[in-house]
């Protein structure tokens, strides 16, 4: 059976791959009839309404699933393949309540204009009552239009199977949360890097740059249990009542927390073992600060401080020692870790910055247990970052030797020396403020 997706027109990039990613969740067969980033009417074939309801209830970048009745360049053709189609099962729906709605794309109609094409489909026989709100069955006409054109080059109509969970987005918007920074993943991005991910029920999800708790909420509303971590105890602890805990408690899932600890990456205390569905991040870009990990710059250890009798470092406000890192070498243990740590075909989603300029693009890091599943692209001003997601490969599946894989590390004590896209930053994007609020007042803390 044909149906059509009703995509939101943002994030184009993200779309396709939150679908296909939706599908293999819910083990549908999916087949891309129509997709264009250019438009938001998405055509699939699926096996049932049942398939295109299980897709479709978790997508967050569109707005809804629709039984295709027909499709044509003009009405009349419309009208022709509708009846050709559907005209056996129009008795099915001949006494529901129902209602119509015209979609237009690049194009407009008048509120008469858009009652003359409702009314052209008057032979479907519908003579139950019409209702606006909560109608049993609802009608949708499609009208993709060229730009500036008075006609649509395409038309749709199709029955609502099911809606989205794009009300999602409101519910977790950050405009209404109680625990958030400057470097807090909007909603919006973080419901669809938890779908990317593929955070469900039974699973455990882990964000090793945790920050204020964005992704590990997401993957929660999915029904994943969530931890985290981040080097910063600042932004695990929050104050005055205000915390990750907190954010779980406002949304009502805090049985669905783990537990959120200080650490970085190169220090995580969590088992070595493949016990981890998913990990989803957005690691630290280094603009503002450069980078850092625990420990001294020459790696020697510091004599314990006491202050009042008490340890310093086991003060609450106690801040560990930092030493420069490499963006390279942050993204190279990332991948590591992820190889040890997720189960077989477990994911891991990574944000990274990118630039449009080639003399600042930033290969894709690669490692032989991770299969790049999809690469999504969100672009600011004159740079912008990616969302990489990786798929855990099998053991029998991995070409080449783990072993084998070199361990390339920047050798530097500067921020700049450690960090070329920081570097490149300053030197050619100074004026670019757009996406400002998302990294670059991060620092040491690992935000989201």
């Amino acid at each position: 059976m044909e149906f059509l997706i009703r995509l939101v027109q943002v994030h184009e990039t993200f779309r396709k791959p939150e679908i296909e990613a939706l599908a293999k969740l819910s083990n549908i067969n999916i087949e891309f009839v129509i997709y264009s980033e250019y438009s938001p009417y998405c055509i699939v074939r699926l096996a049932s309404p049942a398939a295109a309801h299980a897709l479709i209830k978790r997508s967050i970048l569109s707005k809804g699933i629709y039984e295709l009745w027909g499709s044509g360049l003009d009405y009349d053709a419309v009208h022709a393949a509708v009846r050709e189609r559907t005209s056996h099962r129009w008795a099915q729906y001949s006494t529901s309540s129902f209602k119509f709605a015209v979609d237009t794309y690049h194009g407009k109609r008048s509120a008469t204009s858009q009652n003359e094409v409702i009314k052209s489909f008057g032979y479907l026989g519908f003579n139950g009552d019409v209702k606006m709100h909560d109608p049993e069955e609802e009608f949708c006409i499609f009208e993709d239009y060229e730009w500036g054109s008075k006609t649509p080059k395409e038309v749709h109509l199709g029955r609502l199977v099911a809606k989205s969970d794009r009300d999602a987005i409101d519910t977790y918007s950050l405009k209404k949360r109680t625990y958030i920074s400057t470097t807090s993943m909007d909603s919006e991005l973080a419901l669809v890097t938890a779908n990317l991910t593929l955070a469900a029920a039974g699973k455990v999800f882990y964000d090793p740059f945790v920050g204020t708790g964005s992704f590990p909420v997401a993957c929660s509303h999915f029904g994943a249990m969530s931890l985290g971590s981040d080097i910063d105890g600042r932004s695990v602890r929050g104050s005055k009542g205000r915390n990750v805990v907190g954010n779980f408690r406002q949304y009502g899932l805090l049985g669905r927390y783990l537990d959120g600890f200080i650490s970085d990456l190169t220090h995580c205390p969590l088992r070595r073992d493949r016990f981890l569905d998913g990990i989803i991040c957005d690691p630290p870009y280094g603009v503002r600060e450069g980078l850092k990990v625990l420990g001294t710059r020459d790696g020697s250890g510091k004599e314990a401080v006491f202050i009042d009798g008490e340890a310093a470092h086991l003060r609450d406000k106690y801040i560990p020692p930092k030493k420069p890192y490499s963006f390279e070498a942050m993204l190279d243990d990332i991948l590591n870790f992820a190889s040890v740590s997720l189960v077989d075909d477990g994911r891991l989603s990574l944000w990274m910055p990118t630039a449009n300029d080639e003399e600042v693009e930033l290969d894709i890091p690669n490692h032989p247990s991770l299969k790049v599943v999809s690469v999504c692209v969100q672009a600011f001003n004159k740079w912008s970052r990616r969302l990489l997601t990786y798929q855990r490969l099998r053991d029998e599946e991995i070409k080449e030797a783990l072993s084998a894989r070199p361990k390339e590390r920047i050798n530097g004590v500067k921020a700049n020396d450690l960090n070329n896209f920081r570097k490149r930053y300053f030197q050619g994007f100074k004026t670019s403020t757009a996406g400002s609020a998302d990294k670059t007042s991060q620092g040491p803390a690992q935000a989201e």
